[in-house]
């Protein structure tokens, strides 16, 4: 699945400038020149929203663009669809994560085709390694309205940063090791950017482990 979400990613990346200079093509993963891994419209990124989402969560939603080093080691172009009043701090978190070459895979909004299975599935976007923020949905494992659905939590590289509550794991048969690059740790760039500015780390939780998940209420 993550392969081949990034394959057609890749490809669709290439065919875009095959219209324009060829110059180009030899610089592409460049910060001038990203590999553009998300270049939704904002009805697009909200296309397929559950229509339980009340219209006053809707209407505070904004599409924001960041680049990203991603583990390929180049520079990608990705989206966040985020709270207005939480663009700012991520937009600058990402920048200091680029500036230190902290690796994430990719960021696609999750109204994303790959991740429709009944609606927006947050489970095929953690089977994608893709990190998102704005999704309406319950708590993992609850009833309770996340803050997902608030577009207040984001979710990075889930792959290298699982959710683990007893012998629960998700994404299934992820591992957490600090070590391997693109985990989040307490020392890590982007936990500290947010943490300074007031966000959670539930890499923090002493109840359950969720490393993926940073969110500010």
């Amino acid at each position: 699945m993550k392969k081949t979400l990034k394959a057609a990613v890749l490809l669709l990346s290439f065919l875009s400038l095959c219209g324009g200079d060829s110059g180009n093509i030899s610089d592409l993963g460049t910060y001038e020149n990203p590999i553009i891994d998300s270049a939704m419209s904002y009805e697009q990124a909200l296309e397929g929203l559950s229509a339980n989402c009340p219209l006053n969560i809707k209407n505070r939603q904004r599409l924001i663009n960041v680049k990203y080093y991603s583990f390929d080691d180049k520079i990608h172009q990705g989206q966040f669809v985020i709270d207005r009043d939480l663009a700012d701090d991520i937009e600058f978190a990402f920048g200091e994560a680029l500036r230190e070459k902290f690796p994430v895979y990719s960021v696609i909004p999750i109204s994303h085709i790959s991740f429709r299975k009944n609606g927006w599935d947050d489970n095929l976007s953690m089977e994608a390694n893709n990190t998102s923020c704005f999704n309406y949905r319950t708590i993992t494992g609850s009833n309770i309205i996340s803050l997902h659905a608030r577009g207040r939590a984001i979710d990075i590289n889930p792959v290298q940063n699982p959710y683990i509550s007893g012998n629960t794991i998700l994404p299934v048969n992820s591992t957490y090791d600090p070590d391997t690059g693109g985990t989040l740790t307490g020392e890590n760039i982007i936990v500290r950017t947010l943490l300074l500015r007031g966000w959670e780390w539930g890499g923090n939780w002493t109840d359950l482990k969720d490393y993926q998940h940073l969110e500010k209420k």
